[in-house]
């Protein structure tokens, strides 16, 4: 095949399928095309990416199968189309109908049985306990029982939805993709609220871990069709977003290595028989020097360009493998690149770790920097307006929200 022989079809319309079809423009000069419930910002006014399908009901599997067939339909039976889902609800909508869909597009995905051990955190913690990773101290609730359950550990608590996509179509006022109850009346709140709204599934309740945004860190793996690992990469965070809805999403990122950490990750990827992008959420505990494992993400994570940006182009890894089947050796990435999705200013101004600000400095300064938005080949006039408001917003973001994962505004 010549590199121009697929199209890659992304699932979404956010910032995760942008990074996406900057890669695939990256490694092979192709535009993608994507499909969604919705516009959005970071794919809008875009030449490498252009979203052909807006579907609200997309997230209903007779919809969702209707649609991407119909879709295939506009292309001649011998153009190879390269399916992405980039979203949570995305990959559990191409396990389930994974065999309707293969006719018509080429792609990797797990068993359903193997989704529903890792996607639902109880069950994920259970896997985590199998493979020897450590996590927090953590116990769930239900809406039945929600009100009589008793913590096995101390305030502050991270409450969080074990169902993220039912979670993610539920409101409430002062509403958060995460929060942290800093005291039990907090805590009464926080659940009140929640289960006062549609979302009726079990909640996460966790310890806290010690520490600032820059405790955490974010592992990247591709695992390729052959069922054997062959990309880590490992970021270190430097900041998250703090606004509602980005809560725990990252926002700055440093490319950092642990040799250690990539093998036990190997060992359990190859374990579970996993195929595809997985993404880990970790915070580095200071009180016994352990990793504590958050949750795992079925596809590349919404800042996973960081792993792109350092020369491990993440486009170049799924087509080869998917595409062009290559023979792919393990690669640990250890290039490092300062990537972020905020403002320069933001970082230096609420980033507290100095060692960190001069690192990221110093990158800056070797013109190792990148930021996801921002690509030169694609900023029209209209897309450098939006990323200019996007990048002043985030001011008045951090500003606003800064700290806060309360049941406040």
């Amino acid at each position: 095949m010549s590199k121009t022989d697929f199209i890659p079809v992304l699932l979404g319309s956010d910032v995760n399928v942008y990074g996406m079809a900057r890669s695939f423009h990256e490694a092979f000069g192709i535009p993608s095309v994507a499909i969604g419930k919705g516009h959005l910002n970071a794919t809008s006014n875009s030449r490498i990416v252009t979203v052909e399908v807006v579907e609200p009901n997309l997230e209903d599997d007779a919809v969702f199968c209707k649609t991407l067939i119909d879709f295939a339909g506009r292309y001649p039976k011998e153009q190879t189309l390269l399916l992405v889902p980039c979203g949570d609800n995305y990959i559990k909508l191409l396990v389930r109908n994974q065999e309707a869909l293969r006719p018509y597009y080429r792609f990797e995905c797990i068993s359903e049985e193997l989704l529903m051990r890792l996607s639902i955190k109880e069950s994920f913690y259970q896997v985590c306990t199998e493979h020897g990773f450590a996590f927090p101290k953590t116990t769930t609730c239900s809406y039945e029982n929600y009100k009589s359950v008793e913590l096995p550990f101390d305030f502050p608590v991270i409450i969080k939805p074990s169902n993220s996509v039912a979670y993610w179509n539920c409101k409430f006022p002062h509403k958060k993709k995460v929060f942290v109850a800093q005291n039990r009346q907090e805590y009464d709140a926080i659940l009140d609220a929640i289960y006062g709204s549609s979302y009726k599934d079990h909640l996460i309740l966790q310890e806290y871990i010690p520490g600032d945004d820059a405790q955490m860190r974010v592992m990247n793996c591709y695992c390729g069709s052959d069922k054997k690992v062959k990309l880590i990469a490992l970021g270190h965070a430097l900041l998250e977003e703090h606004s509602p809805e980005g809560i725990g999403s990252y926002a700055a990122i440093i490319n950092t290595r642990d040799d250690a950490l990539s093998e036990q990750m190997k060992n359990f990827l190859e374990g579970i028989g996993y195929v595809g992008f997985a993404n880990f959420d970790m915070k580095l505990d200071p009180r016994d020097g352990k990793y504590k494992l958050f949750e795992m993400n079925l596809r590349q994570g919404r800042s996973s360009f960081f792993v792109t940006a350092a020369g491990y182009n993440l486009a170049k890894w799924l087509a080869d493998d998917v595409i062009y089947h290559k023979e792919m050796p393990l690669t640990i990435a250890d290039n490092k690149v300062l990537w972020s999705i905020i403002p320069k200013g933001v970082i230096f101004q609420y980033v507290a770790d100095a060692s960190l600000k001069a690192e990221a400095k110093a990158l800056i300064k070797a013109g190792k920097y990148c930021q996801s938005l921002y690509y030169k080949p694609d900023m029209s006039l209209k897309r450098r307006i939006g990323w200019l408001k996007n990048q002043f917003h985030y001011y008045q973001k951090y500003k606003r929200y800064f700290g806060n994962k309360g049941l406040t505004d």
